[in-house]
């Protein structure tokens, strides 16, 4: 019996001083499907400065394709949800290299940044749903 109730201290004590990692809420990724208005000057409300994405999949970890324009596949497209908040990351490029871009979902908006290495720019950007 006392070795019981050693066991049972031990297990409560042991609980409360290693609480378990919480699991994010689930998000539904399928949020991100259809087409995207990327504002590229998001600073300047006078420009047209624009491009697009269609985010034509997107599943528990991964999404797929197009960045910028027509023609230009998204490639490693991942999802990450485990803040709470819906983040995504991809690659992108033309003839001039590589474009890193990154983006948070938030109240219905993209927040983004994409960082040009062969180029040496990073720019911010925002991106609305485009209604079909």
């Amino acid at each position: 019996m006392n070795n019981l109730l050693v066991l049972i201290c031990a297990f409560a004590v042991f609980s409360f001083a290693h609480p378990e990692v919480q699991t994010p809420t689930t998000i539904d990724t399928s949020v991100l499907i259809g087409e995207w208005k990327l504002d590229m000057t998001p600073d300047n409300p006078n420009d047209a400065v624009f491009a697009k994405m269609i985010i034509r999949k997107a599943d528990n970890n991964s999404f797929s394709g197009i960045f910028y324009r027509d023609g230009v596949r998204i490639q490693n497209g991942r999802l990450n949800t485990q803040t709470g908040t819906l983040y995504g990351a991809l690659i992108s490029g033309d003839n001039s290299g590589n474009y890193n871009s990154t983006f948070y979902f938030q109240d219905g908006m993209l927040y983004g940044t994409t960082h040009a290495i062969e180029r040496s720019f990073l720019s911010v950007w925002t991106a609305t749903r485009v209604e079909q």
